[in-house]
C-alpha cells in the first residue's frame, strides 16, 4: 500500500499584529477601524469611560446592571422585540463592566453589520431601563452572590481583594456589587448612572473584519453617529494603593477535600518598561504546563491538576494624567491542591520561587517561552474579536494603537537575566498575601508551621 508523501512545510510568513486606522465621528466618538480580509463575522468593541469607582457610594453593582439594562429594551422595542431583531440579524451582543469601564461587544455577520449597529447605537441612545426588567435583572444578580460564595476560586478572589486595598478604595469590594448594595438598585439609580457617563465624547468604538465593499463612514454616520451627549472634565483617577505585607487568611470551609489558593500582590502594568521581561518571566514561572510550579507541583509531586502564574491589568491611566498614577496589575499564582497536601504543597512553591531568586531562569526556559508566547501570536488573533478586544484593552488602558505589535518584538528581545529579574521583582517571598479556601481545621497548624507570614481564619 502506498501512502501519500508526507506535506512539506510551507515558508513563513512575517506577522504583526494588525495596525487600526483612528478617526472620530462629529459627535466626539473615537473609531478604530481594521480591514481583516476573509473575517466575514465583523466584531464590534465600545469601551464607555463609566468606571466602577464612579458608581455611588453605596450603590456598588450599578454599573454591572447598567450594562445588562442596555440590551433589554430602548425607546423603539421592547426586550423581546430587541432580542428577536438581534436574532435575526446573526448577531450576539454583551456588555460588562469592570474596573477601568465598561465594554459593549457585537458580532455579526458583515452583510449584517448596517442592521445590528443600529441596534447598538439605538441601546447606547435611548434605552428604557424599565422598572420590570432593572427589577428582574436585579435578583437575578441576587440570586448569582451565593453561587460565587460558593465557589471556592471567586472566593478566593474576592477575598484577596478586600485584604490588598483599603476598605475605601472600590477595588476592595466585588466587582458586581452584594448584596446589600445590589438590593438598592432600581431603574432610577440605573438612568442617573447611564446619564452621568456614557456619552459618546468619552467612548471608543472599535471594528474589526473584512469591510471590503462596506460604506464605514456612512454606516457609522447614520448610526452611532446619531448618538448625542454633552461634552465632560476629565474625571480625577484615585491613586491605587495595596498592602502586600507577607501574610495569610484562611477562608474556612470545613469539611472542603481540596485547598483553593490564591497568592497575590500588586506590580506594574503595561506602561512600566518591566512589562515585558514581567511577562516573559511569569511564563516561566507557571504560564503553562511545562514551567516550573507546573513541573514540581504537578508533575513531579502530583499535588494538583496544575498552578497558575499571571499578571492581569487592573486599571491603567495615562502617563501623564494629572493624578501621576500609571495604575497597576494584579500579580498572581492560583490553584486548586487536596486539604491534606495544602502543607506540603505551599512549602514547596516557596522552594520554586527562592530557587528561582537564587539560581535564576535557564536560557532554554526563556527561549521555549519566547516561542510559546511570540509564537503563536498569528493563531491567537485568528479572528475578528480577539483582535477587536486587544485594541479595546489598548484603549481603556490608554495605551497607543501599536502596543501589542511593539510588546511581541520587545518580548523576542528580553533576555534571561532581564526575565529573572522581573519575576523575583513581581514576587519576592516575603511580600505575598495567600489566601487559602478549604479546611481550617486541617490546614492551619501545617501552614502556620511553614513561616510565611501571619495566619489568620475567617469564615467562608
Amino acid at each position: 500500500m502506498e501512502y501519500h508523501p508526507q506535506p512539506a512545510p510551507g515558508t513563513a510568513r512575517p506577522w504583526a499584529f494588525p495596525a487600526p486606522e483612528r478617526g472620530a465621528l462629529p459627535n466626539g466618538l473615537t473609531v478604530l477601524r481594521c480591514h481583516r480580509p476573509g473575517q466575514q463575522v465583523v466584531a464590534v468593541e465600545i469601551f464607555l469611560d463609566a468606571p466602577l469607582d464612579a458608581e455611588p457610594q453605596g450603590l456598588d453593582g450599578v454599573a454591572t446592571i447598567m450594562a445588562r439594562a442596555l440590551s433589554e429594551g430602548t425607546d423603539k422595542h421592547s426586550a423581546e422585540e430587541f432580542a428577536a431583531e438581534l436574532e435575526r440579524c446573526g448577531a450576539t451582543l454583551d456588555a460588562h463592566a469592570d474596573h477601568p469601564g465598561m465594554r459593549v461587544s457585537l458580532e455579526v455577520p458583515a452583510s449584517r453589520l448596517a442592521k445590528a449597529l443600529g441596534l447598538i447605537a439605538e441601546a447606547l441612545r435611548a434605552p428604557a431601563f424599565a422598572d420590570s426588567e432593572v427589577e428582574r435583572l436585579v435578583n437575578n444578580r441576587l440570586d448569582e452572590i451565593p453561587h460565587e460564595q460558593a465557589n471556592p476560586a471567586r472566593r478566593a478572589a474576592k477575598q484577596l481583594s478586600k485584604e490588598l486595598f483599603p476598605a475605601t478604595s472600590r477595588m476592595s469590594r466585588p466587582r458586581q456589587g452584594t448584596e446589600e448594595t445590589v438590593e438598592r438598585i432600581d431603574s432610577a439609580a440605573v438612568r442617573a448612572f447611564y446619564e452621568a457617563h456614557v456619552r459618546p465624547s468619552t467612548a471608543t468604538a472599535v471594528v474589526v473584519g473584512d469591510l471590503t465593499g462596506i460604506d464605514l463612514d456612512a454606516l457609522l454616520a447614520d448610526t452611532v453617529g446619531d448618538w448625542t451627549g454633552n461634552t465632560v472634565e476629565p474625571r480625577p483617577v484615585p491613586p491605587i494603593t495595596a498592602d502586600d505585607t507577607g501574610r495569610v487568611v484562611i477562608v474556612d470551609r470545613p469539611g472542603a477535600v481540596q485547598t483553593q489558593l490564591l497568592i497575590g500582590r500588586i506590580g506594574a502594568d503595561r506602561h512600566d518598561s518591566v512589562w515585558p521581561a514581567q511577562v516573559l518571566g511569569t511564563y516561566c514561572l507557571g504560564g503553562t504546563l511545562t514551567s516550573r510550579l507546573d513541573r514540581v507541583l504537578r508533575e513531579e509531586k502530583g499535588y494538583t491538576y496544575g498552578v497558575r502564574a499571571f499578571g492581569q491589568v487592573l486599571r491603567s491611566t495615562a502617563p501623564d494624567s494629572a493624578s501621576g498614577a500609571t495604575g497597576a496589575a494584579m500579580l498572581a499564582i492560583s490553584g486548586s491542591v487536596d486539604t491534606e497536601s495544602t502543607g506540603p504543597a505551599l512549602d514547596d512553591l516557596w522552594k520554586v520561587l527562592r530557587t528561582l531568586a537564587a539560581e535564576g531562569l535557564t536560557d532554554a526556559e526563556r527561549e521555549t517561552a519566547v516561542q510559546n508566547l511570540v509564537g503563536v501570536a498569528p493563531l491567537k488573533f485568528e479572528t475578528a474579536a480577539s483582535v477587536a478586544g486587544t485594541l479595546a484593552d489598548q484603549v481603556e488602558q490608554h495605551l497607543p494603537d501599536d502596543y501589542q505589535a511593539q510588546l511581541y518584538a520587545r518580548l523576542a528581545e528580553t533576555g534571561t537575566v532581564e526575565a529573572t529579574a522581573a519575576v523575583v521583582n513581581a514576587f519576592p517571598v516575603d511580600r505575598l498575601v495567600t489566601i487559602l479556601v478549604g479546611d481550617a481545621a486541617q490546614i492551619e497548624e501545617p501552614v502556620r508551621a511553614l513561616g510565611i507570614g501571619e495566619v489568620s481564619v475567617v469564615t467562608g
